[in-house]
C-alpha cells in the first residue's frame, strides 16, 4: 500500500488536531525513530534469512543444475530426432518422387551401354530394315 501526497496531508491535519501543535514535533521525532528502528530490524531479518536459508539452498542447487545440463541437452536432441521421425511418419502415405541415390544412377549409366552393345539382333529389331523401304517405294511408283 502506497501513501500519496494527499493522504499524507490528511494524516498531518488529523494528527495536528488530535495531538495539538505543541506536542506534534515530539511525536514526529518518536515516529521517525520508530520507523528507523523498524527498517533496521527488517533489513537485519532479511539479511539473516538470506544467509541462513537462501544462500545454502543456492549452494545445494548448483551441483543439481550442473547435473541437469547434460540431461537437458539429451532431451533437446531427442525432441529434434522425434520431430524428424514424426515428419517421416506423416510423409509415408504421400507420394513424392524420390531422388535416386548416386549408387543407383551409376548402375543405370553403366547398364545402358552394356544393353546397347548386347546383340546385333536386338539392334536390328529396334531399327527398320533399309531394304524394306525401297520395295515399298517401288510398289508405290508402279501402281
Amino acid at each position: 500500500m502506497k501513501i500519496g501526497a494527499m493522504e499524507l496531508i490528511v494524516i498531518f491535519i488529523v494528527a495536528l488536531l488530535v495531538i495539538g501543535p505543541d506536542k506534534l514535533p515530539q511525536y514526529a521525532k518518536k515516529f521517525g525513530a520508530a520507523l528507523r528502528e523498524f527498517r533496521k530490524a527488517s533489513s537485519d531479518v532479511t539479511k539473516e534469512i538470506r544467509e541462513s536459508v537462501i544462500d545454502p539452498l543456492e549452494d545445494a542447487q548448483k551441483p543439481l543444475r550442473e547435473a541437469m545440463e547434460p540431461l537437458e541437452d539429451i532431451g533437446k536432441e531427442l525432441k529434434s530426432e522425434l520431430s524428424g521421425v514424426e515428419k517421416d511418419l506423416k510423409n509415408i502415405g504421400k507420394s513424392k518422387p524420390q531422388e535416386k541415390k548416386p549408387d543407383e544412377k551409376a548402375e543405370e549409366e553403366s547398364a545402358a551401354p552394356a544393353a546397347e552393345a548386347e546383340t546385333p539382333a536386338a539392334q536390328a529389331e529396334a531399327e527398320p530394315a533399309p531394304a524394306a523401304q525401297p520395295e515399298e517405294e517401288k510398289g508405290g511408283q508402279s501402281a
